[in-house]
C-alpha cells in the first residue's frame, strides 16, 4: 500500500486473536484500483477481473484460489451411508451467492487442474480424490 500511495498513512493493527495482522489505509481513489467494491451488495451487481487484476491472477491461480476457499470455502469430511456401510472422504465447498465470483473461481479451478461440480445454486464441490488432494497441496489450512 505504500508504494501505491507514498504520501498516505498505513496502519497495521494486529486483532484481538494475536493471529491476524488488519492493514488499513485510507485513499479516495481505492474505488478507481478496485472497481469491483462498490455500493450495494455484490452478488447484485457485475464482478469482473479488471486485465491488471486478470493478469495476476493468471500468474498466481493458486493463491486466488486459495484466498477464495479461505474466505468463501472450506474443506471438510463428507459422509454418506451407504447399504451396509458408510462412506467419508474430505471435500472443498465453495459458496457464494455471486454468479461472477462463483464463475471466476471455477474459471481458476479449470486452470489448475481440478474437477468441481455445483453442488447447489450457490455452492461449488471439490469431491474428487485427485482434485482434493492437487487442492490440499496449496490451500493450506484455515487461519
Amino acid at each position: 500500500m505504500s508504494i501505491v500511495m507514498p504520501a498516505n498513512a498505513v496502519l497495521v493493527q494486529r486483532r484481538n486473536d494475536g493471529r491476524v495482522n488488519e492493514v488499513s489505509a485510507y485513499w479516495t481513489h481505492w474505488p478507481c484500483l478496485f472497481p469491483q467494491h462498490g455500493p450495494g451488495m455484490k452478488h447484485q451487481r457485475p464482478i469482473v477481473l479488471e486485465p491488471w487484476q486478470r493478469s495476476i491472477c493468471d500468474r498466481y491461480p493458486h493463491r486466488l484460489l486459495r484466498g477464495l476457499i479461505h474466505s468463501d470455502g472450506c474443506r471438510a469430511l463428507n459422509r454418506i451411508r451407504g447399504r451396509d456401510k458408510m462412506y467419508v472422504y474430505p471435500r472443498y465447498q465453495f459458496s457464494n451467492r455471486s454468479d461472477d465470483i462463483r464463475a471466476i473461481f471455477c474459471e481458476y479451478c479449470d486452470r489448475v487442474g481440478v474437477e468441481w461440480r455445483r453442488m447447489n445454486r450457490w455452492t461449488i464441490s471439490v469431491s474428487r480424490r485427485d482434485s482434493v488432494a492437487r487442492m490440499d497441496r496449496f490451500i493450506g489450512p484455515k487461519r
